[in-house]
């Protein structure tokens, strides 16, 4: 008898959508921005990653323009072959200069920095100890590397440190986001890197909701920490989200840099970055270095609407970064929570398992420094009036 594959694809969609974890896209026809055309409705939004507000800025798009009329649209080919154009490099130069490292690499992705970096660092004789909650990248990097993966419980330095020393492998990498993407929580930085030195670990930090948001100077929690490249030697960022453009990169040592290059398999085997986003993201760097006021912004916004939320009673998870999860826990509720505040013109997204543990679904609320503090007053009314008649 023939495999049925249609038949076994359908079985498992029906599964997905009994079990309420059916996923659907938004079709969006505007930029990017905290006011969007979504399936041809007007909607305020609050699930963006586009934290700084500079995915749609002026500058940046004349810059993609001025980037595209000199170096076209694609880049034709690897960065091994002729893919690698002088807006690479000078992007890669000023990422290194922007995080206090001697290099940077630039990566497609976010996901491929990650499974390229972990899979050329670590292999069969290495123990790779990851935060239970980091994203999927990270958790797929390691189990692809070959390496043995071990997770411990979220933000538990303890449990590590306890772990490590029953370990009796000399080859141990610590790995983790730096700000958590679906609770908004900042990992312990200080306290992993004394776990690191006192096992002879390697850590490993993926700052990508992180950098250009936290710190000062928007370098990110490293900087946040008062930590540098000797305390944390692998540093992961990514372009997508604060930078508002694409891609992401590694910044480390010239050693570190070097051995991507050579080993790195989601940089060797794929086609570069578009040289014109890279040049764009050169005016996002100036303006994440000139414009400490969206950092400032995104800071009084979030304590006006944690502020909010605690008189009116909501279950808000503990964060300081843009992300303001709103534990819902059942997912069936906060899908209708999430359809409900959109059919009031608010748009945020319900995050169910798997992407969060059981029982834990939530509404991940997140901010842009193109919000206005009128936009939190308009988010606080919608979300009481909704859940209250959700209590009833």
């Amino acid at each position: 008898m023939a495999f049925d594959l249609t038949a076994r694809l359908t079985s498992g969609l029906t599964q997905q959508k009994e079990q309420l974890l059916y996923r659907s896209r938004k079709v969006i026809d505007s930029p990017q921005g905290v006011e969007l055309q979504c399936d041809g409705k007007p909607l305020l939004s609050f699930c963006s990653n586009d934290y700084l507000g500079l995915a749609n800025h002026p500058a940046l798009v004349k810059a993609l323009k001025k980037g595209a009329e000199r170096y076209g649209v694609g880049s034709g080919a690897s960065h091994l072959i002729t893919g690698h154009s002088y807006a690479h490099h000078a992007l890669e130069e000023a990422l290194a200069e922007f995080t206090q490292r001697p290099r940077a690499l630039l990566f497609s992705s976010g996901y491929m920095a990650n499974l390229g970096t972990i899979s050329a660092l670590s292999g069969k004789q290495d123990v790779i100890h990851e935060d239970r909650l980091n994203h999927a990248s990270l958790m797929d990097a390691a189990k692809l590397s070959g390496a043995t993966m071990r997770r411990y419980p979220h933000n538990d330095t303890e449990a590590l440190n306890k772990r490590l020393e029953k370990s009796n492998h000399h080859h141990s990498f610590i790995i983790t986001d730096a700000v958590f993407s679906m609770d908004g929580d900042i990992a312990p930085l200080p306290q992993l890197v004394k776990t690191a030195s006192r096992h002879n670990a390697i850590l490993m930090v993926d700052d990508a909701h992180g950098i250009g948001v936290i710190g000062k100077h928007g370098r990110g929690c490293i900087e946040h920490f008062g930590l540098n490249n000797d305390n944390v030697p692998i540093l992961v960022g990514t372009l997508g989200k604060a930078f508002g453009t694409s891609g992401a990169f590694v910044a480390g040592s010239d050693e570190l840099i070097e051995t991507l290059i050579q080993r790195a398999r989601t940089y060797i085997y794929t086609t570069a970055l578009p040289p014109a986003i890279a040049h764009a993201t050169l005016t996002s760097l100036k303006l994440i270095a000139t414009e400490a006021w969206r950092r400032e912004h995104l800071q009084t916004l979030i304590k006006r609407f944690r502020s909010g939320a605690q008189q009116l009673g909501l279950n808000l998870m503990p964060s300081t970064t843009p992300i303001q999860p709103l534990l819902i826990g059942d997912s069936c509720e906060a899908m209708y929570i999430s359809e409900a505040l959109q059919q009031q013109g608010i748009l945020i997204s319900a995050i169910r398992p798997p992407t969060v543990p059981d029982g834990t679904a939530r509404l991940r609320i997140a901010f842009s420094a193109n919000h206005s503090e009128q936009h939190i007053e308009q988010l606080l009314s919608v979300l009481d009036s909704v859940i209250k008649h959700d209590d009833k």
